[in-house]
Parts: structure tokens; sequence; C-alpha cells
């Protein structure tokens, strides 16, 4: 963990002041200006610490710790200043977030005390935030192997949905993926109350029960209130909960009155996923699934649709190769179920191998073997 020290200042003679008062003490780095202030921070951060005069030209101490707080939102942010006012110390804290606020002179001993204050909150701060990580990690790992091993076919439709959905975010510019990706993965997880049967019935287009048409339809709902009370996943369920609304405010749930862009982006982008890829399962071509989708007037988002187009014009670009085991690799892409010689689904079409699937594969092959050839995409 890096627990570097940052100060900034205009002028020379203070920052060389600080550097002979404490270079023996502690690990820290100076900027003269907040110009080199914020190309330190992009190039070297993130700091535990920047602590920075207020009164500087181009931009104010208060400015330059706000946009820190946009690059790097864990650093301990403090300003030292010969110019101190109540009305300073108000809009530091307010607009720059700041964690203290230091008049000079400061006494040696007091600033060294503030900064370990300062480096003990920034602990606190990643602390917290690397546990709710490995939570958020862990419970999404337990879902999806649960999702697997209960219901491979479930699983390999969250796994190609997933491709999908990380493709189309990237082609409308979305910069947070992981929340998308994840919505796709557990999108799914509400299935594993439905038989295997039930899902084949869907996927060959098959007339359901009532009783399985209403749990499929429960599938949302379901899932959302399964992983709503994992840290950090409100976002997600609410992705997860509005998958089946149609762009038109129809659909499910029924008593949604959310249309049009009040649906969440993340919900648009799933639906057309989940209904692509169950038009392609039907057994329908890229170009028909494209024109059937299009012929539905108010089910989907236009510019998710446009970036769809793009994702499946690039997708063409692959081209269908026929392999052994041993001739995979981490730059193909699966274009059919992985299976073995007895049947067992090992891994589902439209997974991009990476080296933990590959090393899997191999090892399976190894103790029961594969079926092969194994039909996959390589870009041309």
């Amino acid at each position: 963990m890096s627990e570097k020290i940052l100060f900034v200042d205009d002028e020379k003679n203070v920052l060389e002041a600080i550097r002979r008062q404490l270079a023996k003490k502690l690990d820290f780095d100076t900027a003269l200006g907040p110009e080199i202030g914020l190309a330190k921070v992009r190039e070297n951060g993130p700091y535990a610490v920047i602590v920075s005069d207020l009164r500087m030209p181009v931009m104010d101490g208060i400015q330059f710790l706000s946009q820190v707080r946009e690059l790097t939102p864990d650093t301990i942010r403090m300003i030292l200043t010969g110019n101190a006012d109540l009305k300073a110390a108000i809009e530091a804290v307010n607009q720059g977030n700041v964690f203290r606020f230091m008049t000079k002179p400061c006494p040696q001993n007091v600033l060294l005390k503030v900064l370990a204050v300062g480096l003990e909150q920034y602990r606190l701060v990643t602390a917290e935030k690397e546990l709710l990580e490995k939570t958020l990690k862990g419970g999404i790992e337990v879902m999806t192997d649960l999702l697997s091993m209960l219901n491979p076919e479930a699983f390999g439709r969250s796994l190609r949905i997933s491709h999908m959905v990380t493709e189309i975010a990237a082609q409308l510019g979305i910069s947070e993926i992981w929340k998308l990706e994840t919505a796709a993965m557990l999108s799914q997880i509400g299935w594993l109350l439905l038989p295997a049967q039930t899902l084949q019935k869907l996927y060959e287009d098959k007339e359901l029960t009532s009783d399985e048409a209403k749990t499929l339809n429960m599938n949302p709902m379901i899932s959302a209130d399964l992983i709503k009370n994992i840290p950090r996943m409100d976002a997600v369920a609410e992705i997860i909960l509005h998958q089946n609304n149609l762009f038109d405010g129809s659909g499910e749930p029924d008593d949604d009155t959310q249309r049009g862009d009040s649906i969440p982006l993340g919900s648009r982008i799933l639906k057309v996923a989940l209904d692509f890829d169950i038009l392609e399962i039907k057994g329908l071509s890229r170009g028909q699934v494209l024109a059937q989708m299009g012929d539905r007037a108010g089910w989907y988002d236009p510019e998710v649709i446009k970036a769809l187009e793009k994702v499946v014009g690039i997708e063409e670009e692959y081209q269908v190769r026929e392999v052994k085991v041993s001739e995979l690799d981490t730059t193909m892409i699966l274009d059919q179920d992985i299976r073995s010689t007895r049947g067992q689904l090992v891994v589902s079409k439209g997974r991009k191998l990476n080296a933990v699937a590959l090393n899997r594969l191999i090892h399976f092959d190894r103790n029961s073997k594969i079926q092969e050839p194994i039909r996959v995409l390589t870009f041309v």
C-alpha cells in the first residue's frame, strides 16, 4: 500500500523548508504549484495524504483538492496556509472535503502529529474499501459457482449475456462496466428455481405451463432480492430488477411506471442482450435476430440497438475454426458448448477463454476427455 505524502505550494522556499524539516522522518514528494501537483497525482498516485497551500495562482488549494478528490477519492486532503480565515476554512471543508486545516508557521511536532493522523485515516479508509471489495467479489463468486453447479444452462446464458453486455457498453462509452458485467452474470440467478427441462422448453420456444411462466416472470425480482443485501450491490440489483422492462414502459414488473430514459441504462442494455441471446438460441442467424428485434416497436432503447448492431458487425469479423483441446488459446471465444465424451457440460458457448478456463479444460481433458473438435471464434 502506498503511504506517500505530497506537499503542494507555489513558493519554492516553503517546499525547501519542509524538505529540510521532514526528509529524514517521512516519505514524501513536493510539487511547485497545483498544475505540477495534479501531474504528480496522475503519474505517481495515489498519495495517502496531500497537503496543499490555499492561495496559489491558476487555481487555489480548494480547487486543486477538489480535482484531487475526483482523481483519487481515498487520498486524505489537508490545507496548510498563511491566510487563515473562517470563510476559507468552511469552503475547504465543504468543497475540497478537507480533513485538516492548518496555519503557517506550523510547528514540526504538530505537523507530524497531523500527518500521522492522516496516514491512519487513509489506512482505515483503504482497509474498509478492501474488505468491501473482497466481500463483494466473494459473494459474486459464490452465487455464480452455485449457478454453474445447479443450472449449467442458466450459467452458460449468463456468460454469453455478460460478453454481449460488455461489448455494448464499450460501444456506448460506459466506464463502470463492472456493474453491468455483474448484473449480467447474476441476472439469471433466480432461474435456480426453474428445472432444466423448463429452460429447455424456453430455448426451444415451446409453450410453458402457467406455473412455469409465473416462476419465469419472477426471475428479476428473485434475483434482485438475493443480491441487494450484498454491500455496494444496490445499483446492480436495480439493473437486474428492471431487466424485462420495455422501453415504452410495458413489461415486467407490470406495476412499474418507469419508461424510456427513466429505466436504468444497465437494464436497457441487459434487455437487449437477453432477447438477442434467446433469439439466437432458437436458431436464427444474427441478421435475422437484428431484423426481428428491429420490428419490435417500443421494446428497446434505439441507442442500445445501434450499439448492438455495431457489436454484431465487429463479431462478424471473427473466423470460425475447429480445434483440438491442445490448440486452444486465450484469444479464442467458444462458439459451442464444450462437453465431455459422456455429454457432461464443461464450459458453455460464448465464453472468452482466459488462463484459468484454459487450464481447467486441459486438466479436465486429461482425466475425463472432451469431445473434439471444438468450434471457436478467432479474430480475423
